[in-house]
């Protein structure tokens, strides 16, 4: 059993695959409390991995996104391979402090402060931008970095930013922007 708070259909607003469909099954519940979160933790609902792939499925999208909170509280083996069976493309947007499954397709890490990543493999680095130094972010290997201001209050702070360490791209929050989920 996992606690989702919701699984929805929309399109990725952030990061590398912005603008793709997808279904988002967002968990409940974190490991961390960070004063710019989304999601309502204490929601959710107890749902077996069947019962998951059963709302997955109605939906035409090939990518779902596993979001939260903190996704790697809840996945495990059991529900990557109940979605790969499905023939999803797996994605995952953590704070990197737990280990994950293997098989997931696609990971974005958004590390926070203080918070330690235990990731090895990360697709992507995507950090909300709150005027901290960059040089923090140095010892990842990752090919996607992605600057996205906070809350999209600060976008052109955050434009400077990018102009200055040109190894990072700049993450909108777009279905915020257009007025999507």
């Amino acid at each position: 059993m996992k606690k989702i708070n919701e699984i929805f259909y929309s399109l990725q607003g952030e990061g590398f695959y912005t603008g793709t469909p997808a279904v988002f099954v967002r968990f409940s519940g974190c490991n961390l409390r960070c004063p710019f979160c989304d999601t309502q933790h204490e929601n959710g609902v107890m749902m077996t991995d069947d019962e998951i792939v059963t709302e997955v499925i109605k939906y035409p999208a090939k990518m779902v996104i596993l979001t939260g909170g903190e996704p790697g509280l809840w996945v495990d083996d059991s529900l990557v391979n109940a979605l790969h069976n499905i023939r999803m493309f797996i994605t995952i947007e953590t704070n990197g402090t737990r280990v994950l499954p293997k098989g997931i397709d696609w990971i974005t890490c958004s590390p926070k402060d203080k918070a330690d990543v235990v990731l090895k493999k990360i697709d992507e680095l995507k950090v909300v931008y709150t005027g901290q130094s960059l040089d923090i972010y140095d010892h990842y290997v990752v090919k996607h970095r992605f600057l996205q201001p906070c809350s999209n209050q600060n976008i052109q702070e955050t434009i400077e930013c990018i102009k200055h360490h040109t190894e990072w791209r700049l993450s909108l929050q777009t279905h915020l922007l257009i007025g999507i989920r």
